[in-house]
């Protein structure tokens, strides 16, 4: 469902272990009838509004900006969990954005693939039992992945970025952002090391949702 409104919410400064960023609050509005019986009530498709953070750091205006969508994982991201690649993929994101002096990092709050932390969390159990997380997913009544990357682009329109060095393995997310009008220059690696705990989390992203596992590489793929 399209955004009828994205507006900036707040902005302040924003020290961090990789370096000074800018943190950005954006608030998406989305128009008409936002249900979406694939994702299920408790997806982020069936709130009327969605919410994202930016941080940026130098100049993202004088060149294609190296970009990173990054969906919300609390046990991830904040627990360190190591059922998943999350933590990982976040923090290299903001070191390579460190390293190279500017970038945007567009943090999502949609747990779970969109579904939504309690669900997640239902999804842990049926994986606990067997089920990768495509098919726990559904079992739940949901889709693989409810993500649609809408507010990410409307939110890079908003700061009058229109070219990115995305960064990512997820090809939907490049398709997202082109759809909309804002070109991928480069695919960027976001590929980590693997680990026991989490090696048939990534098969199944490669194989069940074409995640890619490749180098960088330019666009024109």
């Amino acid at each position: 469902m399209p955004f009828e409104s994205v507006r900036k919410a707040a902005e302040a400064d924003f020290p961090t272990r990789w370096g000074h960023f800018r943190i950005f609050g954006f608030v998406g509005t989305r128009a008409g009838d936002v249900s979406d019986p694939g994702c299920g009530t408790t997806s982020s498709l069936a709130e009327p509004q969605e919410e994202m953070v930016a941080l940026v750091m130098g100049d993202v205006a004088s060149a294609p900006p190296i970009v990173r969508i990054h969906s919300q994982c609390l046990t991830g991201d904040v627990f360190g969990s190591l059922r998943c690649d999350c933590r990982l993929q976040l923090e290299l994101a903001l070191q390579t954005i460190a390293d190279a002096g500017a970038g945007i990092l567009l943090y999502e709050l949609q747990e779970g693939r969109g579904i939504g932390l309690m669900p997640k969390l239902q999804a842990y159990a049926l994986q606990d039992k067997g089920l990768d997380t495509v098919e726990a997913n559904v079992e739940l009544g949901f889709e693989a992945d409810c993500r649609v990357f809408e507010l990410p682009a409307e939110v890079l329109k908003l700061m009058g970025i229109t070219q990115v060095r995305l960064m990512t393995n997820n090809p939907d997310k490049v398709a997202a952002l082109e759809t909309a009008g804002i070109r991928v220059v480069e695919r960027l690696s976001s590929v980590v090391e693997s680990q026991e705990s989490f090696e048939k989390y990534l098969q199944v992203k490669r194989d069940k949702m074409g995640h890619l596992t490749d180098e960088a590489e330019p666009a024109g793929r």
